[in-house]
């Protein structure tokens, strides 16, 4: 199904710019210039074209049920080969795109993160909001750090002036996937609005909340973090998130993350369950630690923060809790800003 254009026959890998990427109206087979590379620096480059009739898809529920408030939808497949340690990612469609204009003209960059400072980039489609790509792309990345790895797709509009306006983004842990050689893995998800705001001091943190009143289940998803103040950026820091309930102040139980290696934008999209009694709701309340471990020191606390009743919390972190309880069994997402606590934990 990848079908390597004459152009790439007998062609080395080449390491992909800082800012390299196939611009509009280039040849889409060329090879970025080699430049600095950061630890999580990856070989990448763009393959060629699909062949559409091995992504035929039925007309199922993923091309009519579109949630309202649905800012778009996008396919991709991804496959990794063992021998050669190559990530082949496709990127296939994306349907439903809400451009702030009448008319659309999308393109797609692909980023393996941590890497956040190289991508690959999809050619531009005109005038369309359902666009079809039908394109091949390469991250070359070791089975070792391969789940340690996060893909990001960002969909962005070309207006008339040629600026580019971000529609949303789409990001896809590698952590939970199961990538062999022999198993192609066919994915849609919904984009996501990308928080444009600054981060805070310490940085901000993003989870969503349950709470199952017939179980007395308290459920707690742990998304992502950006913006932390590491230490030191290496493959030797490890960052990690710890979950604590609480109930009148003492401590009840906790989970931990698995560790994300040396990015300070974390990807983590973990689901801890405790349990909770309807009448502990009022004294129970959940503190989110996020946590840098460098081998053969101490553990720093990076920032914290406490969402609960209004006994401990104001603001926004009392808003995602009363939410919680208001919307039974339905996930509540958002992002709270860490606070510094000199203690280590």
């Amino acid at each position: 199904p990848f079908i390597i254009p004459p152009t790439l026959h007998g062609r080395d890998w080449i390491n992909l710019t800082k800012e390299g990427h196939v611009q509009e109206g280039s040849d889409p087979y060329v090879i970025p210039q080699s430049g600095p590379r950061s630890s999580f620096h990856s070989l990448a480059y763009v393959v060629g074209t699909i062949n559409q009739e091995l992504y035929r898809f039925p007309e199922d529920i993923s091309e009519m049920d579109f949630p309202e408030g649905n800012i778009g939808r996008l396919w991709f497949s991804i496959e990794y080969e063992q021998e050669s340690e190559r990530l082949l990612v496709s990127l296939i469609k994306a349907r439903k795109l809400q451009p702030p204009d009448d008319s659309c003209s999308p393109f797609v960059k692909i980023y393996l993160l941590p890497d956040e400072r190289s991508y690959l980039q999809s050619k531009t489609k005109r005038k369309t909001l359902n666009p079809q790509f039908d394109e091949n792309f390469v991250f070359q990345v070791s089975s070792k750090m391969l789940l340690q790895r996060t893909l990001k797709f960002l969909v962005y509009h070309v207006d008339k002036q040629k600026k580019h306006h971000l529609l949303g983004q789409v990001i896809f842990p590698l952590k939970n996937e199961t990538l062999t050689d022999d198993n192609k893995l066919v994915i849609w998800r919904d984009l996501e609005k990308e928080n444009l705001e600054p981060p805070s001091e310490y940085g901000d943190i993003q989870f969503s909340l349950s709470y199952n009143d017939y179980l007395g289940r308290l459920t707690v998803v742990v998304l992502r973090a950006r913006g932390l103040k590491l230490q030191e950026e290496s493959h030797a820091v490890s960052v990690y998130v710890k979950v604590s309930l609480m109930n009148h102040n003492k401590f009840i139980k906790s989970k931990k993350t698995a560790a994300v290696l040396g990015s300070p934008n974390p990807v983590y999209n973990e689901t801890f369950s405790f349990k909770a009694d309807q009448t502990e709701l009022d004294t129970a309340s959940l503190s989110l630690s996020v946590l840098q471990s460098i081998k053969g020191e101490k553990t720093h606390l990076l920032g914290r923060v406490v969402v609960g009743p209004f006994m401990y919390t104001r603001g926004k972190e009392l808003e995602h809790w009363n939410e919680m309880i208001s919307k039974p069994k339905e996930l509540v997402k958002r992002w709270h800003t860490l606070c510094h606590k000199p203690k280590m934990t």
